[in-house]
């Protein structure tokens, strides 16, 4: 690949929406939204900066689509028709960037903090260790409508598509992983029973949706208690569906090889890359950096790419990569007052404090 076509590198969907370049916004945590769920001024500077600042496509952070599925304090919510004003508001700034504007839509499940939603959490099976209790099968398909009914506020408040959160541990993870999902039942058992709740919200998202309306899924093949094997599976199925526009996968670490021995012969870069992906976009993220960085995911086939840490550092990284191939983002940690002129707000810095040697003072 030659930076002449990543420059020019249009994305389309089959769903037939296009995007401008090979930049993706990762869906970050943030807590500065408001106790509600409601969209707060921060947040949206936050996103639509980006979106200004040359990302083809802006995902939101987890947008929690039922109130017991927060995961984090000042959390973007979606799960009542009080956000849908924020929404439309936040859809209509991206848009209005050029940026294809999508929703991810999440349920942290056993990782819902009790003292922050004033009750047990909830999980697939019942969990010691966070006080989780077991869904009913009625509460399972209560959850499955949560996710299709806020896909639908999504859809009325302008987005051009919606993200399934079913990594990073949250609930749809729990149901796909064997170490939380134990349940003897359709929604348990071997890994088709285990994804069964993923295929039938994304089923049902489509169905509501339409096919006019982008419809992502987002995995992570490592960590709580994920297997590679079935990840890739999962993965493959997903795309042979027909239902899905984009399969999203959080490597962690897209250069570096799998936990498993058994497949450490080659990196996860290259195990993700062996899939086969007809029709449907595939993106990945994971200490994306550099231009080097960049060339290397495209260069292995993957579509686009999906920028964390960089796009925080650098709300313009898509322009700047395009503009430099060699582009190096700006070296940690870096002051509160830098992180306010990249358009974060108080409570985005005081979050990033948790990360090790990031925010300088």
């Amino acid at each position: 690949m030659t930076d002449g076509i990543m420059a020019s590198g249009r994305v389309a969907f089959r769903c037939g929406l296009t995007m401008k370049n090979q930049f993706m916004l990762a869906p970050m945590t943030n807590c500065q939204s408001h106790p509600d769920g409601v969209l707060s001024d921060d947040e949206l500077r936050w996103l639509a900066m980006r979106a200004r600042g040359g990302f083809g496509l802006t995902m939101t952070c987890a947008s929690h689509v039922q109130r017991v599925g927060q995961g984090f304090p000042g959390q973007l919510g979606i799960f009542h028709n009080r956000h849908l004003e924020g929404h439309t508001r936040l859809a209509a700034a991206i848009k209005a960037e050029g940026s294809l504007a999508v929703i991810q839509l999440h349920h942290a499940g056993m990782r819902s903090p009790a003292d922050l939603i004033g009750e047990a959490p909830v999980a697939p099976s019942a969990d010691e260790k966070t006080g989780a209790r077991a869904l009913s099968l009625d509460e399972v398909a209560d959850l499955r409508d949560g996710f299709v009914t806020a896909a639908v506020r999504a859809r009325d408040a302008g987005y051009d598509g919606v993200q399934i959160h079913g990594a990073h541990g949250y609930i749809v993870a729990q149901f796909i992983s064997p170490k939380y999902n134990r349940r003897d039942d359709e929604y348990g058992g071997d890994l088709w029973g285990r994804s069964r709740l993923l295929f039938e919200i994304v089923r049902d998202v489509r169905a509501a949706c339409g096919p006019g309306f982008l419809v992502s899924v987002r995995l992570s093949p490592e960590r709580f208690g994920m297997r590679l094997t079935e990840a890739l599976e999962l993965s493959q199925t997903l795309i042979d569906s027909g239902l899905i526009d984009l399969l999203d996968l959080s490597l962690w670490d897209c250069f570096k090889r799998p936990e498993d021995v058994e497949h450490a012969h080659q990196t996860l870069l290259e195990h993700i890359s062996d899939l086969t992906k007809d029709d449907v976009r595939l993106t990945v993220a994971g200490k994306i950096h550099s231009g080097a960085d960049v060339r290397q995911i495209l260069e292995s086939g993957i579509d686009f790419v999906t920028i964390g840490r960089a796009a925080i550092l650098h709300h313009d990284y898509p322009t700047r990569i395009l503009a430099n191939p060699d582009f190096e983002p700006t070296p940690l940690p870096v002051s509160s007052a830098y992180l306010q002129a990249e358009g974060l707000g108080r409570d985005f810095i005081e979050y990033l404090r948790r990360w090790p040697d990031f925010v300088l003072d």
